[in-house]
């Protein structure tokens, strides 16, 4: 990982009402020593950020959104600004993750809103890339994750990279059980840290973390994690239950 961080995120996705929100959170304040080694950021639901940042208060694991609208307040109904998202306590936001792609549609130019938007306003951000298996099988993974890197990171500055994680999901690996070899993983990120090198040269390059996002485990983190290109994960179904996401946070040490 060169001298990069470490970085896991939990997408909590749209699971566990509050209770279960809350003592998750709790669970992991008091199992998760190690997160100041390991940068650990939380995403719950909209409903419970405010609580669950609240819970986390003081100790070294953000909390982030899942979403959030770019204008600022206003007559847009049924949307969260970002300056709402910030007064929930949240310190990064997740943009591009592949539900938001392709099941609610979002597009590239308004994923590059989302970009642009969350700096603007000093938030950290998760832009999530990946191919889906057609895309996979027709030998386009690196040109896809090529593409949506470039258009999502448009009219982003290279000073503002440091506030930019990227995570590397291929579609087809996300809650099927099917997870890239460790190689195949490899590969794509370093594909992928190529082109943040086209973009803005080779040091903003190698200090870019790019999580590994697709059906990562305990079982699994380690020999992912261990890959020089692979700089942590974003997980969602093993992120639901304190000893599965204590054991991958573990893994990236």
């Amino acid at each position: 990982m060169a001298n990069r961080k470490p970085y896991v995120g939990g997408n909590w996705k749209m699971n566990l009402h509050r209770g279960e929100a809350h003592a998750l959170a709790r669970q992991l304040r008091q199992t998760l020593t190690m997160a100041d080694k390991v940068e650990v950021t939380v995403m719950p639901a909209f409903p419970y950020l405010i609580e669950v940042a609240e819970i986390l208060k003081g100790s070294a694991i953000k909390v982030g959104a899942q979403d959030f609208y770019t204008q600022a307040n206003g007559a847009f109904t049924g949307e969260v600004s970002l300056s709402m998202v910030k007064d929930c306590g949240c310190q990064v936001v997740l943009v591009g993750h592949s539900e938001r792609r392709h099941v609610i549609g979002e597009s590239d130019a308004l994923i590059n809103e989302k970009v642009l938007a969350a700096l603007g306003a000093g938030l950290e951000v998760i832009l999530a890339i990946g191919e889906k298996l057609d895309q996979r099988e027709a030998g386009k993974t690196d040109s896809i994750n090529a593409g949506q890197v470039c258009l999502g990171l448009a009219g982003v500055k290279a000073e503002q990279m440091a506030k930019v994680t990227l995570a590397y999901e291929p579609v087809w690996a996300i809650g099927t059980g099917k997870t890239a070899t460790a190689a195949d993983a490899q590969n794509a990120h370093l594909a992928i840290r190529k082109t943040v090198a086209s973009l803005y040269g080779q040091t903003v390059a190698d200090g870019v973390r790019i999580q590994y996002g697709g059906s990562c485990k305990p079982s699994n983190a380690k020999e992912l994690f261990s890959q020089p290109d692979i700089d942590g994960g974003l997980i969602g179904g093993a992120a639901l239950k304190a000893v599965d996401f204590k054991g991958i946070v573990e893994a990236a040490l």
